[in-house]
């Protein structure tokens, strides 16, 4: 039952996110502004990655975990009209939350492939958020080139340096809290991130045949 709720709670919230993407697209529309309308299509379809990546690999989200990354796309939506200018702490915001994702795929990719995930995520997440500067830089100098509206807006080298800043701090984040919160992603076993938050009970089951005298099945508690 809880269960059911939890899952229930989870695409309300979906949706809910996914209306608020497509409330900045129309706002985009009516102003006539290419950037919050290229960047709520873009947070839209981004806010399907979870369903994609649960498709494509053995991985589960757990309910949070989905919320959390669709969450990042709204915002950064929603920034577009107008907090990025307005509210001091939006960007800063965006960028340890989009920063907090980057590290976790990193952090999840060395620890299934066996790897110190920590030296991995700080390099990952910095050169990831130095090459994303770098791009929206060009975007901007490139649309004033031609005349048109950006898409992306660069601010200056302060802000870089802040972006760089929250984006590192982003990935300590991941660094310190890694383990215990992205626990799913690390098993290669096709149930590691259930949504109901089940654990892997081969060891309990075997006890459990130990304590008996018993021999089971070779295979008993053990996933796929």
């Amino acid at each position: 039952m809880s269960s059911d709720v939890s899952r229930g709670a989870v695409r309300t919230a979906e949706r809910a996110i996914r209306v608020g993407i497509v409330g900045v697209l129309v706002v985009g529309v009516r102003r006539r502004d290419p950037g919050a309308v290229v960047n709520a299509a873009l947070a839209l379809v981004g806010s399907y990655l979870p369903d994609v990546v649960e498709r494509r690999y053995p991985v589960r989200f757990r309910p949070w975990q989905r919320v959390y990354t669709e969450a990042a796309m709204l915002t950064h939506a929603v920034g577009m009209l107008g907090p990025y200018d307005d509210v001091w702490w939006w960007d800063h915001l965006t960028h340890v939350h989009s920063a907090t994702l980057l590290g976790g795929v990193t952090h999840a990719v060395a620890r299934r492939t066996g790897l110190d995930p920590r030296p991995r995520v700080i390099a990952g997440v910095v050169g990831g958020g130095a090459l994303w500067e770098v791009v929206e830089y060009a975007s901007h100098w490139l649309s004033r080139r031609v005349g048109l509206d950006p898409v992306l807006v660069s601010y200056g080298r302060v802000d870089t340096a802040l972006d760089l800043v929250f984006d590192l701090l982003g990935a300590l984040v991941v660094v310190a809290l890694g383990d215990g919160l992205l626990e799913n992603f690390h098993r290669r076993d096709h149930e590691a991130g259930d949504a109901g938050g089940h654990r892997d009970t081969a060891a309990d089951d075997h006890d459990v045949g130990d304590a008996d005298g018993g021999h089971g099945d070779a295979g008993v508690g053990h996933r796929g």
